[in-house]
């Protein structure tokens, strides 16, 4: 259909008895240099840490007494990601329209979770906007906190991998062959694992281009399983099974959950919408099947422990305060402190796989190149030996 904008396209549509999901400006699907440069000058998207600054920024305004229209422009001015401040003067746009904050950011979701939106819907209703906003940032702030302890802790062991790894690929392509003639004509007289090594470097410098190709292939491989279902799941099963990690990752979700839950019924969202957002940011497809799980035996009318005491994925301690909270009215309170006792957990689990895993690698690591030496080495001393003798 043909519109001005796409504000007046979806009216039309609506007065026509339509209900709009989605609409898309027919220029968007034409492949034309203007679109392209539109977007590469458009710069990144926004990152969490901008939402959180976001928030904090229209709970002080709001608070202050500055109505929305004006702290969101007065924000929109002060943002310096050109993509997030369109997107701040469109939810402006939306709540002039009539729209309330909720629906307004409800459209991006990549930047506004469930979570967020339900806890502005929430306070909405009850009168408490920027109590709420301040609530929402302290969550935000604990999550990224979180995910910099458990990027923190992956960056090291990835380095070590890493390095482990190059080294290996230099002795094997670079060291070795200057050997190969040394050892020439004495292959009778060499050991096994020289043998060995010499073998693979051959290899590996004849045939480089197949061994670069399968890195590149197997490297793909992965990245496009981890995109589809079965792949997402066997990558999640494996993070909860894992030597070294899996205290680790579980003591995250089981935070994560549980906070996610906490606040949302803290906030007055009811107990089957926060279960079915909890399922939703679970960052777990394993939870995430839990926690739907969770959500259909509340439908049904039974209590949130009746699913939980099947699964193995919540300690049983947990599932039984998760049953007292529930008994005694207090399941926001409940939830909360458990996942403040799960976030130190978390903490501590971090810090004892980190002085695990840092000896581990370097034992690995000089382990093979000391392998590797010792390979090189040992017929050096077996030929000086025959010779002097």
């Amino acid at each position: 259909m043909s519109a001005e904008t796409a504000g007046a396209a979806a009216m039309l549509l609506r007065r026509q008895g339509h209900h709009v999901l989605k609409l898309v400006p027919l220029a968007d699907r034409q492949f034309n240099w203007k679109r392209i440069v539109e977007i590469l000058s458009a710069g990144t998207g926004p990152t969490q840490k901008e939402v959180l600054d976001f928030t904090v920024q229209l709970a002080v305004m709001v608070r202050a007494g500055i109505n929305l229209r004006q702290a969101l422009d007065g924000i929109a001015e002060q943002t310096g990601n050109a993509k997030f401040r369109r997107i701040i003067l469109q939810i402006r746009a939306d709540v002039e329209a009539g729209r309330s904050f909720s629906e307004a950011i409800a459209k991006y979701p990549r930047l506004f979770n469930a979570l967020y939106v339900n806890m502005v819907k929430a306070s909405e209703m009850s009168g408490s906007f920027a109590k709420m906003l301040d609530r929402i940032a302290s969550f935000i702030t604990q999550q990224l906190e979180t995910r910099k302890m458990v990027i923190g802790a992956s960056i090291y062991p990835g380095i070590i991998a890493t390095m482990a790894t190059g080294v290996t690929v230099f002795l094997l392509t670079f060291v070795l062959p200057r050997f190969a003639g040394v050892f020439a004509g004495k292959e009778e007289v060499l050991p096994g694992p020289t043998k060995m090594l010499m073998g693979l470097s051959a290899w590996m410098v004849g045939n480089w281009q197949v061994l670069v190709a399968a890195v590149v292939a197997v490297i793909i491989g992965v990245l496009v399983a981890l995109r589809t279902g079965p792949g997402q799941l066997v990558f999640d099963r494996l993070k909860l099974v894992a030597p070294l990690f899996r205290r680790m990752f579980r003591a995250l979700y089981v935070s994560r959950s549980l906070q996610t839950m906490g606040e949302l019924l803290n906030a007055g969202v009811p107990v089957l919408d926060a279960v079915g957002v909890t399922a939703d940011i679970s960052g777990n497809r394993l939870y995430r099947d839990l926690w739907r799980r969770v959500q259909a035996a509340v439908r049904d009318g039974r209590k949130l422990n009746d699913e939980l005491e099947k699964s193995n994925l919540l300690p049983g301690s947990v599932v039984q305060m998760v049953a007292a909270g529930e008994e005694s009215g207090r399941l926001g309170e409940v939830l909360e402190e458990v996942a403040e006792f799960y976030h130190r957990v978390l903490r501590d689990a971090i810090k004892a796989m980190t002085s695990m895993i840092e000896p581990l690698l370097i034992v690995i690591m000089g382990s093979i190149v000391g392998f590797i030496a010792m390979a090189i080495i040992l017929p050096i001393f077996k030929m000086s030996s025959l010779v002097s003798g």
